[in-house]
């Protein structure tokens, strides 16, 4: 994938777009996410299950609640071109590297490493995305993230019938 001028981000394949702020995740926001996906597993809603007979100590955050997180992220960290609009293609691959122990701080990096114009003037875009976690070495979640962008010219509305 290469930088096609009409996709002007200013960055070059293996740039870093940006990165989020910290932000802490709560046993909180691990309940609100179980009771909403219909995964109440313990392990990440149930402390004292844990502290008792979990794999690790404390609670630790859902796989995809750390993932369902990147778009926030992105919204805090990634430039986009002036009246583009972009959508979620899907992901090349995903990787759940480290726990996130309740009341973690995390925050996503994002490095850009391609965009390829496409028939419609849309733009497959190509993100490494790295959840880091506040004071530990090994990432939570490493993703490569696939985007379709539509700059204003390639803008329509899209029968969803």
């Amino acid at each position: 994938m290469t930088q096609h001028p009409r996709l002007s981000l200013g960055l070059e394949p293996g740039s870093v777009m940006g990165v989020s702020d910290w932000t802490t995740l709560t046993q909180e926001d691990f309940n609100i996410f179980g009771k909403v996906t219909r995964d109440e597993d313990p392990m990440h809603t149930d402390p004292d299950w844990c502290a008792a007979h979990g794999p690790f100590p404390t609670t630790i955050s859902f796989g995809f609640f750390t993932l369902s997180l990147l778009t926030g992220f992105s919204h805090q960290a990634s430039p986009w071109p002036e009246g583009a609009y972009a959508i979620n293609y899907g992901f090349d691959r995903i990787r759940f590297l480290a726990p996130v122990p309740v009341n973690s701080r995390v925050r996503g990096r994002f490095v850009f490493l391609g965009a390829e114009p496409r028939e419609d003037g849309s733009f497959l875009t190509r993100t490494e995305v790295t959840v880091e976690i506040e004071g530990v070495e090994k990432p939570a979640l490493v993703a490569e993230w696939l985007g379709l962008v539509f700059p204003p010219e390639a803008q329509r509305r899209l029968d969803t019938r």
